[in-house]
């Protein structure tokens, strides 16, 4: 659990400064290290399914075959 909380305030400090630098204002700033976590979840939770989709697709080398006659 440490280390879950530790990298929060790593990612809302990245994203505060990040954002800090870009637009100098911390108003914006504060928005964006709230906001951008938040849309990262959504976007992963996507990415996830996508990505199981395709994992359970069977690959084209399993079916492929050798053409004896080739």
């Amino acid at each position: 659990m440490l280390k879950t909380l530790t990298f929060a305030i790593l990612h809302f400090t990245t994203a505060f400064a990040v954002a800090y630098a870009l637009t100098g204002n911390i108003g914006i700033s504060s928005a964006v290290a709230l906001v951008e976590p938040l849309a990262n979840t959504v976007v992963f939770y996507f990415h996830e399914k996508v990505w199981r989709h395709f994992e359970r697709r069977p690959s084209a080398a399993k079916h492929h075959t050798v053409c004896s006659e080739c």
